[in-house]
């Protein structure tokens, strides 16, 4: 199961304002990082595994290209505890 057209531009516009990476103390949003649709992509994808599991294994699976692409590495790893729960909380809506 996934979302549908209008269930995954909500999730974004979702994404974008409320879920954040951060790196050096600095938060930049995913909707100004360019990072919220691929990430609802992930997650409307898993999420028939319930919030939980789609949170966890979309961000596992989403590559966040640094330094100009030459590393790459898992959103998991640049998004912050709290935002976590947060992006659980978010999906909860769309697994009922």
């Amino acid at each position: 199961m996934s979302l549908d057209a209008s269930d995954l531009r909500d999730l974004t516009t979702a994404l974008s304002d409320r879920i954040y990476v951060q790196v050096a103390g600095w938060h930049l949003y995913l909707g100004d990082a360019g990072l919220a649709e691929p990430l609802a992509i992930e997650c409307s994808a898993r999420i028939d595994q319930g919030a939980v599991i789609a949170a966890r294994q979309a961000l596992e699976a989403l590559q966040v290209p640094l330094g100009g692409g030459s590393t790459k590495l898992p959103l998991a790893r640049l998004v912050p505890a709290v935002q976590l729960r947060d992006l659980e909380e978010i999906l909860e809506e769309y697994c009922r």
